[in-house]
């Protein structure tokens, strides 16, 4: 059993009109560029591909997408969309499941590795990933950086949304390298919904190491899908490792 908390039917219903602004064609636009780029002529493989906000889009720019999810609710959104002769999905954990065929590119987008908690878990998914991956394909993570600098001694939550309808918090276990986003939404009814999800924040470093077990090796890494230069001062980064020919 993976260790990912398993979005429900209510999560699912709402995850598309809360997601919206990160679902415009002017958002995705760079991130559709660099995955159907790395992908050419291929087929893509999206793990925990949700309701597809990434995986439609580039499906429909003629890339052929495959996916897996853990949410049963997620997919069946997702297949509202679009048919299975399109975009198949089979419902499983991104860490041990298994699709038909070789790819050229295998995808994890909006730090979806976080959600297996453990680092054994995480070092599944890249070996996955290169199972699934022909010779010379492409693993690409989008994974934000935690900003533990911004944590005085003794302090361990950093807010990051503070808005009218929305406060957003993340609590850290630095020991356990986990995070809980805390999450208190007001309704359009005037009430307030709390939430909380987890997940197992990794270093670059840590993730390269994967990737070495996994038998790929680092290509690129940049701060972000518009291909600015990754610094000391990001705050996320989109890696790129290779499969040997």
């Amino acid at each position: 059993m993976t260790s990912s908390d398993l979005w429900d039917n209510a999560t699912a219903d709402r995850y598309d009109a809360e997601e919206a602004p990160r679902s415009t064609a002017h958002f995705l636009g760079p991130t559709l560029d660099f995955l159907s780029g790395l992908a050419g002529d291929g087929r893509a493989l999206e793990f925990a591909i949700g309701t597809g906000r990434v995986g439609v889009p580039l499906r429909e720019r003629g890339v052929p997408v495959a996916g897996i999810e853990l949410s049963a609710p997620m997919a069946a959104v997702l297949r509202s969309k679009i048919d299975e002769d399109r975009l198949p999905v089979v419902i499983g954990d991104m860490a041990t499941t298994t699709v038909p065929g070789e790819f050229s590119l295998v995808y994890l987008v909006y730090n979806t590795i976080g959600n297996l908690l453990t680092q054994d878990e995480q070092v599944e998914c890249f070996r996955n990933a290169a199972r699934h991956l022909e010779p010379g394909g492409r693993f690409v993570v989008e994974l934000g950086l935690p900003p533990l600098r911004l944590l005085p001694p003794t302090q361990v939550a950093v807010p990051f949304d503070v808005s009218e309808r929305h406060l957003g918090v993340d609590t850290f276990d630095l020991v356990e390298q986990t995070l809980v986003s805390h999450h208190l939404t007001r309704e359009d009814d005037g009430r307030y919904r709390r939430g909380a999800t987890r997940q197992r924040y990794a270093w670059p470093a840590e993730l390269d190491l994967m990737a070495r077990i996994a038998g790929l090796r680092l290509e690129r890494r940049v701060a972000d899908w518009d291909g600015e230069p990754f610094t000391q001062d990001s705050t996320g980064h989109i890696s790129v490792w290779r499969k040997p020919d």
